[in-house]
């Protein structure tokens, strides 16, 4: 499978992943109507990889192939047709949104790499394409973004986005390369989730969540 055929298939299973997760939050979380479900859920899909193309000074990609646009529409029409019935289904719903963070951090990474730029810089990128959407739609939804509160978020994403970068420099990338460094992604993401795992705080966070409650 050519690089370029597999970075396209993986960057639009991640948009339906976050689109479908984008608008799913935005039933659950706030009263709009189908307008709003539908620019979330596109937000949420396409935000992080808008910020990286335009990071690299070039057009995004979502512009250019309405694949992405279809692709996210029609994830956020799921959710907005079956949101009653999806919104009791957890647990699948946290495993699509770690499918697009995998995606994403994977397909971000190695388009950095692409335009030539560093190893450190293509992570980043990668990182940034991953949670950069969600951000986005936590922020009009006015809550704090997930990346900043909710405990493995970014660091799976740094991993996959690490792994993927380190394996072009060993001359190792490609098709089987990149589901790993995606799975061990997704993986880190689901089980910070099911036993509810947290990056570092710091210390005056845990003092204060010791201290007893006031009467």
């Amino acid at each position: 499978m050519e690089q370029s055929l597999l970075l396209l298939i993986l960057d639009l299973t991640g948009t339906f992943a976050f689109a479908l997760n984008g608008a799913l939050t935005a039933v659950r979380a706030a009263r709009v109507d189908i307008v709003g479900v539908i620019a979330l859920g596109m937000i949420t899909a396409m935000g992080g990889g808008i910020i990286r193309d335009v990071m690299l000074n070039t057009s995004p990609a979502t512009f250019q192939d309405w694949r992405y646009l279809a692709t996210a529409v029609v994830g956020a029409l799921i959710a907005f047709a079956f949101g009653h019935r999806l919104d009791r289904l957890t647990m699948p719903i946290e495993v699509l949104d770690a499918v697009g963070l995998s995606f994403f951090a994977v397909t971000g990474a190695m388009k950095a790499v692409g335009f030539g730029l560093g190893p450190a810089q293509a992570i980043i990128l990668g990182t940034i394409t991953a949670v950069g959407g969600g951000t986005i739609r936590d922020a009009l939804l006015g809550r704090i973004p997930s990346v900043l509160s909710d405990g493995l978020y970014a660091v799976p994403a740094f991993i996959g986005a690490l792994l993927a970068v380190g394996a072009s420099l060993l001359g190792l990338y490609g098709p089987v390369t990149a589901v790993i460094a995606a799975a061990v992604c997704f993986l880190i993401r689901v089980l910070g989730v099911h036993f509810g795992w947290n990056a570092p705080v710091p210390r005056a966070w845990k003092q204060r969540d010791r201290r007893p409650p006031e009467r």
